[in-house]
């Protein structure tokens, strides 16, 4: 006997609920262990948590009602106080890594220094984010998201099929995804060509970053704000789209690695208030390696996305879900 019985139509509204329950109870687990503070991994899932809890209701804004204190704008103040303690653990962890290198021993005492007055500033941060969890903005906004998941209220968008407004809710993202200036860094106009400039030595590279670090790391947030929505709709697409997905990750993570190793070498100066090439030469040495590397790793994926190909295929991806 076959079944008459038609399946239901997942909505926009639908999806705008799974992402924001899905996040907000995943930022909730991790809040008791944040406050222990003994695990970093704690913070950074907490942190990622908040992230993409902001990142779906900020997109799903036009089907969703949610009230005031769960705004983007609460909502990244409270990311941001995490994101802090989150990139002193970070640094902490690279300068410790650092010192089990072969570095000289004055590099090395000069390491252990630095790590103690990291140490210093996360005692810091971290009564900062304690603090943060007693404050009424976060009060109200674990209060705010509980009771509209028992009460969801909905905007008239939310009711569209979601296959039918998909596109429309990714394609701007990935457009100003495509046009960010940080895809012609290091490059040269030839005719109609654009074309990069291959073979730089690592001076010029440290040029680049010195000069276009700004937009560089700007293309790095820009790739994960992208990241975090098109993973909302992996169950969405096909293959294509999953392919998609891993290059924008990829972008971000090498760019993001470039952008760690700039501010390391900008905070051991502020904290030494000397050019690290003077305090820490061999370690310089290192991190100018490092980024020239992850320059060279940069650069084929910046070719490929420079290609009118490349961008029309992930346009064409985009509307076609399955």
């Amino acid at each position: 006997m076959t079944s008459t019985i038609k399946p239901k139509v997942k909505t926009l509204g639908n999806y705008a609920y799974s992402a924001i329950e899905k996040h907000f109870k995943k930022t909730l687990k991790w809040e008791t262990s944040v406050k222990k503070d003994k695990d970093p991994e704690a913070l950074h899932q907490m942190r990622v948590g908040m992230r993409r809890l902001r990142t779906a209701i900020t997109r799903f804004s036009p089907a969703v009602d949610v009230p005031k204190p769960a705004n983007d704008k609460n909502i990244g103040k409270i990311a941001r106080r995490l994101g802090h303690l989150r990139d002193l653990d970070v640094l902490k962890e690279t300068l410790e890594k650092l010192n089990e290198s072969h570095l000289p021993r004055k590099e090395q005492e000069s390491v252990q220094t630095a790590l103690d007055a990291l140490g210093k500033q996360r005692e810091e941060a971290l009564i900062d984010v304690k603090s943060t969890f007693k404050d009424e903005r976060y009060k109200s906004l674990k209060q705010t998201l509980k009771e509209w998941l028992e009460e969801p209220t909905y905007l008239p968008l939310a009711s569209l099929p979601i296959q039918q407004v998909l596109p429309d809710l990714l394609l701007p993202e990935v457009s100003e995804f495509l046009m960010h200036p940080a895809w012609l860094i290091g490059t040269q106009v030839e005719g109609a060509e654009i074309v990069i400039s291959s073979n730089c030595k690592a001076h010029k590279v440290e040029q680049e970053l010195a000069t276009n670090g700004d937009i560089l790391h700007s293309l790095r947030k820009q790739a994960k704000r992208l990241r975090y929505q098109m993973e909302l709709f992996t169950d969405l697409y096909g293959e294509s789209y999953t392919a998609c997905l891993a290059e924008v990750k990829s972008i971000q993570e090498i760019l993001g690695a470039i952008q760690d190793s700039v501010v390391l070498a900008q905070w051991l100066e502020n904290v030494f208030k000397s050019e690290i090439n003077s305090e820490f030469p061999s370690l310089a040495t290192l991190l100018t390696q490092n980024r020239y590397k992850l320059w060279q790793d940069w650069q084929p994926l910046q070719q490929q996305y420079l290609k009118a190909e490349t961008r029309h295929e992930f346009h064409l991806t985009i509307l076609h879900p399955v």
